[in-house]
């Protein structure tokens, strides 16, 4: 096992891309060889060494590479983003595009999480501890695909656009969704085990469970009788009718 330990030296208010933070890019490195890795810091380049206290314990491959980032990572972006393997926990809030294109592997966020965590998410897992922003598990604009494969879990609440164009996977939220959640969806689950409003806009295919209150529901349903998931009877309706489509949305 190689344990890399990455300490904020402080709080940043210019944005950091830092994609390079992966088990994929740190695997065998030694706390000098990732001090050196470059990151930009707005538009201007710096080394990870810059920005945080680098600690490594060990060395392995990338399956069994364990990154603990400790300090409010909220201004850098793209962390754990194309991973395909071992594991990242974020102590603290952490910015957009986390865990996006990651096929393998687990992210663990301690707090909230910003825009887009987990889009285009292909495999892998991620959950947070807290609440997330827009487009969870979503593609980016433009995108007719969004994540395809994987889990993740909120276990707070989120924003709108939860999941659209999702293709597979799964995605569970504990709390609360905002508006279209599962927009334009072509397959896999989301369950939303508080409220949500106005749901499933366009979706082809998919399920999507509801178990409190939808507010404001599309007219683009019809309702087919009842269904069973996980021991309890929820009402089933089935659409988008005005795309054909053959979703499953489940409100309880």
């Amino acid at each position: 096992m190689q344990k890399v330990t990455l300490t904020l030296r402080e709080k940043n208010r210019i944005p950091i891309v830092a994609d390079s933070i992966t088990p994929d890019n740190f695997a065998g490195l030694s706390d000098r060889d990732i001090e050196q890795i470059p990151v930009w810091h707005g538009n201007s380049q710096v080394f990870l060494g810059d920005i945080f206290e680098v600690v490594v314990d060990g060395s392995d491959t990338a399956e069994n590479v364990v990154i603990e980032i400790n300090g409010d990572v909220s201004r850098i972006k793209r962390i754990g983003q194309g991973m395909t393997a071992g594991e990242i926990i974020i102590n603290g809030n952490v910015d957009m595009h986390c865990g996006c294109t990651m096929s393998g592997g687990k992210i663990t966020v301690n707090g909230h999480a910003d825009n887009w965590i987990g889009c285009d998410m292909r495999g892998g897992e991620i959950e947070v501890n807290g609440n997330a922003k827009y487009y969870v598990g979503s593609g980016y604009r433009g995108d007719t695909t969004g994540m395809t494969g994987g889990k993740i879990t909120i276990n707070g609440n989120v924003l709108d656009f939860l999941a659209e164009h999702m293709s597979g996977g799964e995605i569970h939220v504990k709390g609360d969704a905002g508006l279209l959640l599962g927009l334009a969806n072509n397959g896999g689950t989301i369950i939303v085990d508080g409220d949500a409003t106005m749901a499933a806009g366009e979706m082809k295919k998919g399920l999507i469970v509801i178990k409190g209150t939808v507010h404001e529901m599309l007219p683009v349903y019809r309702e087919d009788g009842t269904e069973e998931f996980n021991g309890e009877t929820y009402r089933k309706f089935t659409g988008d009718v005005n795309i054909r489509g053959k979703g499953t949305l489940l409100i309880k």
